[in-house]
């Protein structure tokens, strides 16, 4: 990655952020790099009948601790979108789009990390067409290259029968940040889970470390690279 670089990352609900990338953002923003997240979806909401029923108070926190965790992985910016969640396939992809324009707008990233668009949850397959289109390659597009992550307990619970099925090609070896991934998901506690669940610290750990044996380090992120673009030096 060259200097300075702009990172954003794009995430549907409070905890994929950390989940998908934590330990690569702590490591990018150690880097100096300025790494901003936007979390699309509001979360918690459909855990009622009706989006309205909702605890505003354990919204509020949650929200709260999404700022807690942007901090421990130390995000520049923390954007909150509060879309309906897991239920942004009713909202028109062109209004999901048009918040992703104005983030990108505001941010002007050349880096972007994202959802896997074959993941079990739908949210995740809205964000990630949503970036898509909002990165078409079109003459002053500032978005060079566009990452999506897995999410344990999204990505691996759809056993390979959505398509795409994830398939990584970048590793991003986080051995000096997952105690700060981990740490950071901790922030989330309405979200975490005890182990076997994907999203303790035992399996964040189990999951860093297998992707770390695959690319021949300590502990990785894993990322399939959707698109990168080489402009000419002028």
């Amino acid at each position: 990655m060259r200097d300075r670089e702009s990172v954003l990352v794009v995430a549907a609900h409070p905890d994929d952020e950390i989940l998908g990338c934590g330990g690569t953002m702590a490591r990018l923003a150690n880097e100096g790099h300025e790494v901003r997240i936007a979390i699309l979806a509001e979360g918690m909401t459909s855990r009622y009948q009706q989006r309205d029923q909702v605890d505003r108070k354990q919204l509020n926190d949650l929200h709260s601790h999404a700022q807690l965790a942007a901090d421990k992985v130390r995000a520049k910016e923390l954007v909150l979108c509060k879309l309906p969640d897991n239920r942004m396939d009713t909202v028109p992809l062109l209004e999901v789009v048009k918040v992703v324009e104005e983030l990108l707008e505001r941010f002007r990233p050349s880096v972007i990390y994202t959802h896997h668009s074959g993941d079990l949850n739908v949210d995740h397959g809205v964000v990630h067409r949503a970036v898509l289109t909002a990165t078409r390659p079109v003459p002053g597009q500032r978005a060079r290259e566009i990452y999506a992550f897995e999410v344990p307990s999204s990505t691996e619970w759809a056993f390979q029968r959505l398509e795409p099925t994830f398939r990584p090609s970048v590793f991003v070896d986080i051995s000096a940040t997952l105690d700060t991934k981990i740490s950071a998901l901790a922030c989330y506690d309405t979200e975490t889970r005890e182990f076997p669940h994907p999203r303790s610290p035992e399996a964040l750990r189990a999951i860093a470390m297998r992707w770390g044996s695959v690319a021949g380090f300590q502990a990785a992120e894993a990322f399939e690279l959707i698109r990168s673009l080489r402009p000419a030096i002028t």
